[in-house]
């Protein structure tokens, strides 16, 4: 036989065993790891972002040596920003991929349907984005490594309130994140003396809100606290501008949130909070590294909770000596009761699965960037 047709026959045999290896046999030479992400709609930018840090994580993971002696197999889906989507990218990762830990997604109104099907189904769910209270409510096999909006708002409204403002007029999105964001901001911030005097949960996906800050513009606050989503907020903090609204300060809840698709002279000089981004020698390293992979710096603060997440889970894994859900789960118990160092802080959880003591930063738009103040 001539040695073409002896390689191709080789090649033909080799392609046969491949195609007629079933994927669970292929599968055990990894671990696979879910994620679901808003990789389009209007919070594409932090979605590719989230997508971006997980990556690191799991490279450096498996560049040092992976987990009970395997890689880390990582599996994204793109949520579309949309919860049905979402739903069925978790199903997909949950009784196709056989995935023992999803990760994600990221608006508090697609996660919490997500994570309450994974719970039903004994997946291990890991929430790097979602705020709402109602995450707390899940299950027992549902972990958060960010703060919810009970102790954003205690922090938002002490910040805003140690500015001297005392009336203040809020625009949020009309979802589970954006109602939490008023009720728990109103009620935190007039147990401290102040006032709000106007809210409005705007509907998402607009080329508008001209309308909706109008009529907020008519209660005459002393400064205006508003959230957004990434392509809505462009549009809010365009439109703000444009019709003069910018004499008095605006606030924002979740600042890479709101200004990671707004062009720079559309929030110079604006001032907010948001989730703590990489911090200490860790974080310096991993921005450092983040760097180096991708040839530009961060997006928003919650790339650092996507990589937390993927190195806490390979702790866990190794903690309980197992890769099934109920492994994950026991070894996040584990793990979070004695503080996990990671990028973000030191992560432990209470007895419902949620971080202690979540970290916040105060922040401004300076010069391009976001900057501490």
């Amino acid at each position: 036989m001539k040695k073409r047709s002896w390689l191709a026959a080789c090649a033909a045999v080799a392609l046969q065993g491949a195609l007629c290896t079933p994927w669970s046999a292929l599968a055990q030479a990894s671990i696979p790891i879910g994620a679901v992400l808003p990789l389009t709609g209007p919070s594409a930018t932090i979605g590719e972002d989230i997508r971006r840090g997980i990556m690191l994580g799991v490279d450096e993971v498996n560049a040092n040596g992976g987990v009970l002696g395997k890689k880390l197999a990582l599996i994204v889906e793109d949520s579309a920003n949309n919860p049905s989507t979402a739903l069925t990218a978790a199903r997909k990762l949950a009784t196709v991929d056989k995935v023992p830990a999803v990760i994600g997604e990221y608006s508090s109104s697609i996660t919490l349907p997500m994570a309450q099907y994974l719970v039903k189904e004994g997946v291990a769910h890991v929430n790097i984005g979602s705020s709402s209270t109602k995450v707390r409510a899940l299950g027992g096999s549902a972990y958060s490594l960010i703060g919810l909006e009970d102790a954003g708002n205690r922090h938002a409204a002490r910040d805003t309130y140690g500015m001297g403002w005392r009336k203040i007029a809020v625009i949020v999105p009309n979802n589970a994140f954006g109602q939490g964001v008023a009720e728990g901001f109103r009620h935190e911030f007039e147990k401290l003396g102040g006032k709000v005097l106007a809210q409005v949960l705007y509907a998402g996906g607009q080329s508008s809100y001209r309308r909706e800050l109008q009529q907020l513009a008519r209660s005459k606050p002393d400064a205006y606290l508003y959230s957004a989503y990434g392509q809505e907020s462009a549009v809010i903090n365009r439109e703000s501008k444009e019709l003069g609204l910018r004499q008095v300060p605006w606030y924002a809840y979740i600042m890479s949130m709101c200004v990671s698709d707004t062009p720079a002279e559309n929030v110079e000089g604006q001032i907010g909070m948001d989730v703590g981004a990489a911090k200490g020698e860790l974080g310096k390293a991993y921005e450092t590294a983040f760097r180096a992979r991708h040839k530009e710096g961060f997006k928003s603060a919650f790339n650092g909770y996507g990589y937390d997440a993927v190195r806490m889970l390979a702790a866990a894994l190794t903690q309980a000596k197992g890769s099934s859900s109920a492994d994950v789960q026991r070894g996040l118990k584990e793990v979070g009761a004695g503080g996990f160092v990671g990028v973000t802080g030191t992560i432990a959880f209470d007895a419902e699965g949620q971080r202690i003591d979540p970290p916040y930063d105060k922040l401004r738009y300076q010069g391009g960037r976001l900057v501490p103040r």
